[in-house]
C-alpha cells in the first residue's frame, strides 16, 4: 500500500518529474513501482525504458523488485550509469574510433600507461594524476577545455593529459571515465545516433541523483528530448560525496535545466521515531543550499536523543561499550549497535576496548586499524627499533619505500647479520660499500631515522630533529602541507615529463608532506612520528594515494596519539607493542563468521543503512566538522551530520570530548557547531556539561 505522496509519483507522467526523497521515505519502493506501472497501466515498452543508479547492487535490486511486481520489466534497461556507458560505446564504438571489442583500464590500467607518459616518475606521482584525470572527466573537461585549472592549473598536467589520451587512441581502449565522457561526444557530434537514442528511450529515470556528477548529468541531457518523460529520485539533503565527484548543484537546479518540472517530496519517514528526525532536520535546515523538506515520522514519538559529555576519548570508548554490554545483558543483540565516527582512524579506540572486553564488532568499509597497511609498516620499524634482529620487521621496510635494495642484497645482509649476532642495523650499515649510490643514501637515510628514534628513546634531541615546542617551524611546515598537495605534484614544462630518475628532493617531498604528525607530539608519541616521517613510510603513504592519502595519514595519527600513553624510553617501546599485540592476538581469534556484531562505520559509510541503536561519537569542532571546512563544504558536512542523524531507529546518541589526543597532545575541546545548532531539539545531556556549551 501506498502513502499518497508515493502514490502520486508513480502515477505522475507527462512533464519532468522531481522526487525529493527524505530519508527512509521509501523511495526504492517508488522507482520500482514506478517502472511497472509505466509498463503495465501506461502501455510503454518496456524496452523504452532507461533506469540508472551508481551501484550494481542497487541495480541489480532495482530489476529484481520491478520483476516481482511487473514481469516484462525484465526487458528494460536497469543499469549503473557506467554499464550504460559500455553498453552505449560497444553499440557505437565506430563512432568513437574504436573496436567494440575494446578493453576498459582499472585504476591500476591507467597508472601503468600513464607511466608510460611520465617516464621515470616516482609511483606516487603518476597515481596522483591519474586521479585528476579521472577528477577532470567527472566534471567533463579535456586537456584543451579552458577550465581545467579546476582540476590542475599547471601547464604540465594538461600536457600528461593530453599525451594520455593520444597513448589511449593509439591503444584502442578506454578508461572508466571515457563511459560516461565519450557517449556524450559522441551524441553531440552525431546527430543520427542522438536521434536513434532518443527514439529507444522514451522514459528516463535516475535513483540517487543527488550523488551525479557534472558529466553524468551531461549524458543524461543530451539523452533527453522534449518528448522524454524524465524522472529523477534523491534527497539534496544527503549528497555527501563531492570528493567522488557528485555535484549537489545537478539536484538543487534540475528545476531550472528541464522545463516545466514538477516536485513530489516523500516526507513520511518509516524508519526513525519523531525526536530523532527533529534533530536532523533542525540541523539541516541551516543549510542555505537546499530545497526543504520537513519529515514526519510515521512511527511517532520516541526517546529524545541523548548527548553525551565525556571527559576523553578513552572515557567516550568505555562509554561505548557499557551502553553495548547493558543493552545486550538485558536481551539486546550486538547487532543492534552501529558506532559512528568521521574518519577511520577514530575506530582504533573502539576496537582496543571492544577487543579487551570480547565485545564482537565488525568495522565496515576499511581494514581494521591494525590490518592497515600504514600501521602496519610503521609496527615493523618499532619492532626493529626495539629488536634489530626481527627478521620479519626488516624484510617488510627495508626496502619500503624503494631505495633500491633488492632481494639479493636483503638475503646477502641476512647471511651476514649471522655472523653479527643477529644485528641487521649493523650488517645493512655494513654492506654499504656494495651498493649502488642510490642504495647507499636510502641506507643510510633510513639508518639515519632509526638512530634519531632510538636517541629519542634515550632522552636525547638528536642533531636535525625540530624541538616539539618549536611551533613556529611546526606551523609553517603544516601550512605548506595544507596549502600544496605535496608529492601529488606534476610541476611545470614540457621538459619535466621525464621524472628525476635520481629521486632527488622526492624524499624531502615526502617527509615534509608527513610533517603534521610531529606537530605537539611528546614522549614515546614524538618517536613514533619521527621515525614514521625519517623513514619515509609515513610520506610514502600520505602521496602514494590521492585519494585516501590524508587518511591513512590519519590513521598514522591516531597511532601516534595511542603511543603517548606510554613513557618515551625501550622499556615503554616494548610494553607499547606489547599491548597492541596482544590486542591483535585477540582480534585473530575473533569468529569472523558470528554475524551478531556491533558495526563501527565512519559516517560517509552508513547511506542507505540503518541501525536500532546508533551512537554518533567525536562530535566536536575540529572534529566534526574539521576547521577546514567553510561555505559549501561546512554545508556538506552537515548534510553529513543529518545522514548519520537519521541513520537511528530507536536510540540515538552523541558524544563529545572535553579533551581528545590530536597529533600526539592533549587539546581541549568544544562541541561542534552542529550540536549548537540542536540546541532546540530537545536533547537529553549526560554527564558533566563544559562550560563551552553553556556559554
Amino acid at each position: 500500500m501506498l502513502n499518497p505522496e508515493q502514490q502520486a509519483a508513480v502515477e505522475h507522467t507527462g512533464r519532468p518529474l522531481l522526487i525529493l526523497a527524505g530519508a527512509g521515505s521509501g523511495k526504492t519502493r517508488v522507482i520500482t513501482t514506478k517502472i511497472a506501472y509505466l509498463i503495465r497501466e501506461k502501455g510503454y515498452d518496456p524496452r523504452s525504458i532507461l533506469a540508472v543508479t551508481f551501484t550494481n547492487k542497487a541495480a541489480r535490486e532495482m530489476k529484481e523488485r520491478a520483476c516481482r511486481i511487473e514481469e516484462r520489466a525484465e526487458n528494460a534497461m536497469l543499469r549503473t550509469f557506467h554499464s550504460f556507458g559500455a553498453w552505449f560505446l560497444r553499440r557505437n564504438a565506430a563512432a568513437a574510433g574504436l573496436s567494440p571489442n575494446f578493453t576498459i583500464y582499472d585504476d591500476d590500467d591507467t597508472i601503468t600507461l600513464l607511466s608510460s607518459v611520465m617516464t621515470g616518475a616516482p609511483k606516487a606521482e603518476v597515481r596522483a594524476a591519474a586521479g585528476r584525470i579521472a577528477r577532470a572527466k567527472d566534471y567533463f573537461l579535456g586537456p584543451d577545455s579552458l577550465e581545467l585549472p579546476l582540476v590542475d592549473q599547471t601547464n604540465r598536467f594538461r600536457i600528461v593529459y593530453r599525451r594520455y589520451e593520444e597513448k589511449l587512441r593509439e591503444i584502442g581502449n578506454v578508461d572508466f571515465g571515457d563511459l560516461i565522457k565519450k557517449p556524450v561526444e559522441i551524441l553531440r557530434d552525431n546527430p543520427a545516433i542522438k536521434a536513434q537514442m532518443r527514439g529507444r528511450f522514451r522514459v528516463i529515470m535516475v535513483d540517487e541523483y543527488q550523488d551525479a556528477n557534472i558529466a553524468q548529468f551531461e549524458l543524461l541531457r543530451e539523452l533527453y528530448a522534449d518528448d522524454t518523460y524524465i524522472c529523477v529520485v534523491g534527497d539534496d539533503d544527503q549528497s555527501i560525496y563531492s570528493f567522488r565527484g557528485a555535484e549537489v548543484q545537478n539536484i538543487l537546479q534540475f528545476p531550472e535545466k528541464f522545463n516545466g518540472v514538477d516536485t513530489i517530496r516523500l516526507v513520511r519517514n518509516y524508519r526513525s521515531v519523531a525526536p530523532i528526525l527533529d534533530l536532523a532536520g533542525i540541523v539541516v535546515n541551516n543549510n542555505v543550499g537546499r530545497l526543504g523538506k520537513e519529515l514526519i515520522a510515521e512511527r511517532g514519538g520516541g526517546k529524545a536523543p541523548r548527548l553525551v559529555f565525556v571527559q576523553d576519548q578513552e572515557t567516550e570508548a568505555r562509554f561505548c561499550a557499557n551502553l553495548v554490554e547493558r543493552s545486550v545483558d538485558a536481551g539486546g543483540a550486538y547487532a543492534d549497535w552501529a558506532i559512528l565516527y568521521r574518519t577511520n582512524a577514530q575506530s582504533l579506540g573502539f576496537e582496543t576496548e571492544f577487543l579487551r572486553r570480547r565485545i564482537p564488532y565488525r568495522v565496515v568499509g576499511s581494514l581494521k586499524f591494525y590490518e592497515r597497511e600504514e600501521i602496519k609498516d610503521t609496527l615493523a620499524l618499532l619492532a626493529l627499533l626495539c629488536n634489530p634482529r626481527d627478521e620479519v620487521a626488516f624484510r617488510r621496510v627495508v626496502n619500503k619505500p624503494v631505495r633500491g635494495i633488492g632481494g639479493t642484497t636483503v638475503e646477502r645482509i641476512l647471511e651476514h647479520a649471522a655472523g653479527r649476532d643477529g644485528d641487521l642495523l649493523a650488517a645493512l650499515n655494513e654492506a654499504q660499500t656494495g651498493m649502488t649510490a642510490k642504495a647507499r643514501l636510502g641506507t643510510q637515510s633510513f639508518l639515519a631515522a632509526l638512530d634519531k628514534a632510538r636517541r629519542l628513546l634515550e632522552g636525547e634531541t638528536p642533531p636535525g630533529n625540530t624541538p616539539p615546542d618549536d611551533e613556529t617551524a611546526l606551523a609553517k611546515a603544516t601550512e605548506t602541507v595544507v596549502k600544496q598537495e605535496t608529492g601529488a605534484e606534476i610541476g611545470t614544462g614540457e621538459k619535466e615529463i621525464k621524472g628525476d630518475k635520481k629521486g632527488k628532493g622526492e624524499q624531502d617531498k615526502k617527509e615534509k608532506s608527513a610533517r603534521p604528525l610531529l606537530q605537539g607530539a611528546e614522549g614515546l608519541s614524538l618517536c613514533v612520528a619521527s621515525l614514521a616521517i625519517g623513514s619515509g613510510i609515513a610520506g610514502y603513504h600520505h602521496t602514494n594515494d590521492d585519494i585516501k592519502g590524508e587518511s591513512r595519514l590519519a590513521n598514522l595519527q591516531e597511532l601516534v596519539n595511542a603511543a603517548s600513553l606510554y613513557p618515551a624510553s625501550a622499556e615503554g617501546l616494548a610494553e607499547f607493542l606489547e599491548h597492541i599485540e596482544l590486542d591483535r592476538s585477540i582480534a585473530s581469534g575473533e569468529n569472523a563468521d558470528d554475524t551478531d556484531m556491533v558495526t563501527l562505520i565512519t559516517l560517509h559509510n552508513t547511506k542507505g543503512l540503518e541501525f536500532k541503536k546508533v551512537i554518533m561519537t567525536g562530535i566536536e569542532q575540529g572534529i566534526f566538522p574539521r576547521w577546514d571546512k567553510h561555505d559549501m563544504e561546512l554545508e556538506e558536512e552537515r548534510r553529513l551530520f543529518y545522514v548519520g542523524v537519521t541513520r537511528a531507529m530507536d536510540d540515538l546518541y552523541m558524544t563529545c570530548a572535553q579533551i581528545r589526543r590530536v597529533w600526539g597532545q592533549t587539546q581541549m575541546m568544544e562541541p561542534s557547531v552542529f550540536l549548537h545548532e540542536a540546541r532546540d531539539a530537545g536533547l537529553k545531556l549526560v554527564g558533566d556539561i563544559p562550560w563551552s556549551w553553556q556559554k
